[in-house]
């Protein structure tokens, strides 16, 4: 069951993603993003078809500010001998690097992401201090704190995804998103594969198969492919992920939420 949450962290830090996910902010810019504040997507986890956990995906309006929260947690069941409880926070802020961002719903600002899971726990944060050019990462666990330059735009594990959400996909290409992670930054290539038709609890939808080719510990982790199927509409909601483990898959479904 850990290697089933390790895995897990590949579909969301949702997870510890997903997904999350606006009337217009910048108002002399058209909106070019496809959700709606507030959001709230609700998952249900499984591992070969059982279910381990819940995850939610949520966008909350704080004024000037946007929050993106995934938040994970272990199943009772499982908790009695391997609790999980997950929380990842993606804050941007409304005004900015608009000139750069275009008509996105914010300029990254602050990324936080508390794990625990077993034994095992992370507490890690990102600053992105536009004005000054930098991005400052900080381990609270470790008491570590590094700087690493910012030029352009620049994206967090989970704001990256919500990115995604607002860009034309269409079978057979792929698009970039310069992302920050595991204190580096790179472009990040999502491929579109094909497009399916997706049954969820929450509903039947027709879809867009992507694939992210993470190289870092983030959102999509690197240990396994990753798969999203998104709505094959003006929405992109993600109402299914999945990644092949060593004994069979694991699976966030969408099963409801307000979007």
């Amino acid at each position: 069951m850990k290697k089933f949450f390790i895995q897990f962290r590949s579909l969301f830090p949702f997870v510890g993603m997903f997904c999350l996910f606006f009337p217009v902010f910048f108002m002399d810019i058209p909106p070019a993003f496809p959700f709606s504040i507030p959001e709230r997507l609700q998952y249900d986890l499984t591992w070969t078809g059982i279910k381990t956990g819940e995850a939610i995906l949520e966008a909350r309006d704080h004024g000037q500010y946007i929050q993106l929260i995934s938040t994970a947690e272990s199943a009772k069941w499982v908790s009695l001998f391997y609790a999980v409880e997950d929380t990842v926070t993606s804050t941007l802020k409304r005004e900015g690097e608009k000139e750069s961002f275009g008509a996105f719903i914010g300029v990254p600002y602050r990324y936080r992401i508390t794990l625990q899971e077993g034994k095992h726990r992370r507490d890690k944060e990102i600053l992105f201090d536009y004005p000054a050019g930098k991005i400052t990462h900080i381990n609270h666990l470790r008491r570590e704190v590094r700087e690493f330059p910012l030029k352009g735009m620049v994206f967090d594990p989970l704001s990256s995804f919500y990115y995604l959400r607002s860009l034309p996909l269409a079978v057979g290409k792929s698009v970039s998103i310069d992302l920050f992670d595991n204190k580096k930054t790179y472009a990040l290539e999502v491929r579109v594969l094909r497009k399916e038709t997706v049954k969820t609890p929450a509903g039947t939808f027709p879809t867009l198969v992507v694939k992210p080719l993470m190289q870092s510990e983030g959102i999509f982790h690197r240990k396994g492919d990753i798969l999203i199927w998104l709505t094959d509409d003006e929405r992109r909601l993600p109402v299914q992920l999945k990644t092949r483990v060593v004994l069979g898959s694991v699976k966030a479904v969408l099963v409801g939420g307000k979007y």
